[in-house]
């Protein structure tokens, strides 16, 4: 997994305490991004030295990861629950989050909401008094003229995000399109949350709101708990 910025080894000491939560019997959500990256790899240490805990990938990335360091993967269907979700953020601000630079937000927020906890790891470069990054919101192909015009009537600024390698958008692992939308500084997360979702056409959007049990930080020479 590529990084996106942020000193790396605040990542990897974020994302390996992240991974020493897990115990025995765990079902884990593994989340998407190079934050997260160093907690699956932490998983599979553990997991190679007797760690009986398996995942549940959020992407086709984080499933590689995960195939690659020896974790072993279930789906939603085959598990009863998620105990612990560990996953990172493109922004935190308190305990509410922007998600979806690598555009995996839906299966992240479904995998994210089921999990009886959720943690998200960072550096400390994702943090901020208030929510402005441009909000990540998948919709259906054939939805972009009409959400796009419903999410300037919230006050947004939608773009069509394009791929960086080929010609075209990019096109998420559910065959749908990616608005980014910038609202500014975002005084109420769970309001535009809500009116996000209430918009025909719009698959999953990247607030994730009132999700978040604990931020873990990684900083020049330990973690830092947020709750």
């Amino acid at each position: 997994m590529k990084a996106t910025g942020g000193d790396d080894d605040a990542k990897r000491r974020a994302g390996e305490h992240a991974a020493g939560l897990i115990e025995d019997g765990m079902v884990v959500g593994l989340g998407t991004g190079s934050t997260a990256a160093h907690a699956i790899r932490e998983l599979g240490r553990a997991v190679e030295a007797g760690l009986d805990a398996v995942g549940v990938a959020t992407s086709y990335q984080s499933a590689d990861l995960a195939r690659e360091v020896g974790v072993p993967l279930r789906t939603l269907d085959d598990v009863s629950a998620v105990d612990v979700a560990i996953d990172g953020a493109d922004q935190i601000a308190e305990l509410d989050c922007i998600k979806g630079g690598g555009a995996a937000h839906a299966r992240e927020k479904l995998v994210d909401a089921t999990a009886d906890r959720l943690v998200i790891v960072a550096d400390p470069s994702k943090e901020a008094d208030r929510l402005d990054r441009p909000v990540p919101v998948e919709i259906l192909p054939d939805a972009r003229r009409p959400v796009s015009a419903a999410l300037r009537g919230l006050g947004g600024e939608p773009e069509l995000r394009q791929a960086e390698r080929k010609d075209g958008p990019v096109v998420t692992e559910n065959g749908n399109l990616v608005l980014d939308c910038a609202f500014g500084p975002i005084e109420d997360p769970g309001g535009l949350a809500g009116d996000l979702s209430a918009v025909p056409g719009v698959v999953e959007h990247g607030l994730f709101v009132g999700l978040t049990d604990d931020v873990v930080v990684g900083t020049t020479d330990g973690v830092e708990t947020r709750r």
